[in-house]
């Protein structure tokens, strides 16, 4: 059953002015592998005979953002594409010509194309078999399935749930760098296995992924921690020998023991796995960094002490790796003060039941606290599966007004001076403490914030 949405409405009726043209053009790619799975299509493309220049004469509202790559955008109804060429809320479709790509001497992008009139031509340039199908839903749209066209064995590997590489593995992956770390997205997104000879090919180029950008490796890791199968998706990443290239400090977690006690589960990766395969699909990617990264410490802090293994300061080395890793990966300030957050904080939750209430207050200002309590969770689940201390945290997290975690200061610098205290750097000390007696709950009032004060700081003469 075709789907019912602007999107898929958009791209019907590209097709229909193609074909009224006299032009070929056909579903393809990514779209086509997800109808024919029963899933809601993200985007959709079109491939056709018709060159660039055509399709930019023959719809009204179109952007050539790829043109040199035989890519036009074409959007439907009112204006929706800026001068830098960005999408809309209103559907916009990528319209791609049939073509036979040159050499690609970046491993990224081909040096030249050469359009072709033929779409089995077109589809051979492709990546994996899957996304190598074309759909026509002009002709029979009661019967999708009869409608596709596979030069590639697409529908046979599907069936059997196979990622294979179009053509030689080699050549489809030294063309373009980022297929590496694609196919272990799809064969974990889509619980596929990946086909031996593509395995080994990804295995003897795994040392290539360095020519794709950073910020390209960060967007696949995190789609595939945030797809709902991350688990899945770095035990290939590992058996695929990427993981050593792209994140050697997660591959050092193999074979680091950790004190039974506390980890009957295993060692430092096992650990690691068992929280990833916790993460939701959609789940924020901070949090998703922040589980595959909170333990990234042990590793270089491992110590065999007479009493049990210890891993001393693994928070504060952790925190330093992470921080490494968010420069290598560039991300944004913001991202990278929340990931690392969730790293320095993740072994705090032992000590909330002895915490002062002003502590514990403090302790529930933390950014996005949420994420803080969903990271222990899962990694009590991912050990000892004892909750007791997320649950005392989270209830009085949830019990507590947001205006008595973070309550209106009593007193200001501006109270201090009409008290007659000299501006200066005692102020910060001061002013945390009646914060923090204002949270214990000791002092009230601005009169009583200021008695306080009085009994521990004499004011200027």
């Amino acid at each position: 059953m075709l789907p019912d949405s602007p999107q898929f409405g958009a791209a019907l009726n590209i097709l229909k002015v193609l074909r009224a043209e006299g032009y070929e053009a056909y579903l393809a790619g990514g779209c086509v592998r997800d109808l024919l799975l029963g899933r809601e299509p993200e985007d959709y493309d079109v491939a056709t005979s018709a060159t660039p220049d055509v399709v930019l004469q023959m719809f009204p509202r179109t952007f050539a953002v790829g043109a040199h790559f035989g890519v036009v955008l074409v959007a439907d109804g009112s204006p929706q594409i800026d001068s830098e060429g960005s999408r809309g809320e209103k559907p916009v479709t990528e319209v791609a010509t049939f073509r036979s790509d040159g050499v690609y001497s970046d491993g990224r992008h081909p040096d030249e194309v050469r359009y072709t009139k033929t779409a089995e031509e077109d589809v051979q340039r492709r990546d994996f078999t899957i996304n190598g199908l074309l759909l026509d839903p002009l002709r029979n749209p009661g019967d999708m399935r009869s409608e596709v066209i596979d030069y590639v064995g697409g529908l046979d590997d599907l069936d059997a749930g196979i990622i294979r590489a179009i053509g030689r593995p080699e050549k489809r992956f030294e063309e373009d760098q980022l297929r590496l770390l694609r196919a272990v997205r799809f064969a974990a997104r889509f619980g596929f296995k990946i086909e031996p000879s593509t395995v080994a090919a990804i295995r003897k180029l795994a040392a290539r992924i360095h020519a794709v950008s950073r910020e390209r490796i960060r967007e696949e890791l995190t789609k595939m921690l945030t797809e709902g199968h991350a688990r899945r998706a770095f035990e290939l990443l590992d058996e695929t020998d990427l993981l050593v290239q792209v994140l050697p400090e997660i591959s050092r977690m193999k074979g680091v023991v950790q004190p039974p006690q506390y980890h009957p589960e295993g060692d430092v990766w096992i650990h690691t796995l068992m929280l990833l395969e916790q993460l939701e699909s959609g789940c924020a990617l901070t949090l998703a960094w922040g589980a595959l990264l909170h333990d990234v410490g042990k590793p270089a802090t491992f110590r065999e002490a007479p009493d049990r293994i210890r891993f001393d300061g693994h928070v504060e080395v952790g925190v330093a790796i992470g921080a490494e890793i968010c420069r290598r990966f560039r991300f944004s300030n913001e991202e990278t003060h929340q990931i690392l957050a969730l790293i320095d904080n993740h072994m705090r939750f032992a000590d909330a039941p002895r915490m002062k209430a002003s502590t514990l207050k403090r302790f529930f200002r933390l950014n996005n606290f949420p994420e803080h309590l969903a990271l222990h969770r899962m990694d009590c689940l991912a050990a000892h599966r004892n909750l007791e201390l997320w649950n005392f945290v989270r209830e009085r997290y949830e019990s507590t007004p947001e205006d008595v975690v973070r309550p209106k200061p009593l007193v200001t610098g501006r109270e201090l001076i009409a008290a007659g205290y000299t501006p200066g750097s005692a102020f910060k000390e001061m002013l945390q403490e009646v914060e923090d007696a204002q949270l214990e709950g000791s002092i009230q009032t601005t009169e009583e914030a200021l008695a306080f004060l009085r009994q521990r700081f004499q004011p200027a003469v």
